[in-house]
C-alpha cells in the first residue's frame, strides 16, 4: 500500500544517509524502520487472543461441532 506521510527535512536528510550506507532504498528502509516499530505490539496482540477460550463454560470442540450439527 502505498501512502504520503510528512518527514522533516532533517530526519528525512539522516534516514537518505542511513539507506545508502545500507545500500537499501528508502523506501525499503522505511518499511523496515515500521516493521521493527510494531513486532513489539504483534507480539502483544497475539498473546492477547491466547487462551480466550479458557473462560468459556463448553469445549471448544463440542461447541464447534454443535454448531456445525445446525447446518
Amino acid at each position: 500500500m502505498r501512502t504520503l506521510i510528512d518527514i522533516p527535512d532533517e530526519d528525512l536528510k539522516l534516514l537518505n544517509q542511513v539507506a545508502k550506507k545500507l545500500s537499501i532504498s528508502r523506501a525499503e528502509f522505511v518499511r523496515r524502520s515500521v516493521a521493527a516499530s510494531l513486532a513489539p505490539h504483534r507480539q502483544k496482540m497475539n498473546h492477547a487472543a491466547f487462551g480466550a477460550w479458557s473462560g468459556f463454560p463448553e469445549d471448544g470442540l463440542a461447541y464447534q461441532e454443535r454448531m456445525r450439527a445446525e447446518w
